[in-house]
């Protein structure tokens, strides 16, 4: 699935994780990013940030997607509020004709 805007899902409450995605871009010096690029800040990052990392690369791999910049602040939500989440802000950003929730 190819980025093609920047879209935000989620809120900043307890409990939630809010995930912005951008298509993979330039760097200020100019250089092309390709590939995925996530961006993690939790209050629980000690404790599960490779099991939050993790669902992030799952969920992107699911749907396809190669080439993306993801920043998702968390406050401590689970494994399946992150994969809601990131699929609806992949969906917002993608606007594919057609929508797969189930996997």
């Amino acid at each position: 699935m190819e980025i093609i805007q920047t879209s935000i899902a989620g809120t900043l409450e307890s409990s939630d994780i809010m995930i912005t995605v951008e298509p993979a871009g330039i760097q200020p010096a100019g250089i092309q990013i390709e590939g995925i690029q996530i961006e993690l800040k939790s209050i629980v990052e000690k404790q599960f940030g490779k099991e939050i990392l993790r669902v992030i690369r799952q969920t992107l791999s699911e749907l396809q997607v190669t080439a993306a910049k993801i920043t998702a602040v968390d406050r401590g939500a689970l494994d399946c509020t992150i994969e809601a989440r990131l699929k609806t802000a992949v969906y917002r950003a993608a606007r594919p004709a057609v929508y797969v929730w189930n996997s």
